[in-house]
């Protein structure tokens, strides 16, 4: 049995790549037998910028108008349009999204949930929603401070599906 490894460095059976097939090909996972199931995700991420961009957000300055508005209708857009941009997700309903959008001394953070009633998670809809969401606030501010960066995107959390629910440890 071909193995390889994952994050933890533990070996892991190829087999358990679900995206593969028996040749070692790339395929899109059949779900259609699988019992729909309310599942939710939520994701974070931070975009780092300097005192003059936190400034012009803060007092509505910004010269493309308002950034966090923006960014959360483009994060929510993003959670819809998963499966357009990553060739193996799944058309899935996506029945909720809330992206959030804090200003912080040093930053903009990011938290996004998605949630649906379906065949497979929503982890990937979360993902793209808060990754989404920053590359608004970057097009949005870059003419202030081209330096921006996002960082730190990640899942916090999941519920639902035949995996339970997961919490990441260190928020």
């Amino acid at each position: 049995m071909t193995h390889t490894t994952d994050t933890a460095g533990a070996a892991v059976p190829a087999q358990l790549f679900t995206h593969l097939d028996s040749a070692g090909q790339a395929r899109m996972v059949d779900v259609t037998n699988k019992v729909p199931t309310v599942r939710s995700a939520t994701a974070a991420g931070f975009v780092r910028c300097g005192t003059t961009v936190i400034a012009a957000l803060r007092d509505g300055t910004a010269p493309k108008g308002d950034v966090l508005a923006v960014a959360r209708i483009a994060g929510i857009q993003g959670a819809k349009k998963t499966a357009d941009l990553l060739p193996l997700a799944h058309v899935i309903g996506v029945h909720g999204a809330v992206v959030d959008l804090t200003v912080e001394d040093d930053g903009v953070r990011i938290t996004a949930t998605v949630r649906t009633a379906d065949r497979t998670g929503v982890e990937m809809e979360a993902f793209t929603a808060v990754s989404v969401a920053a590359l608004a606030v970057v097009d949005m501010v870059k003419g202030l401070d081209k330096s921006v960066t996002i960082e730190n995107v990640r899942l916090l959390a999941k519920s639902g599906g035949k995996s339970g629910d997961w919490l990441r440890a260190e928020i």
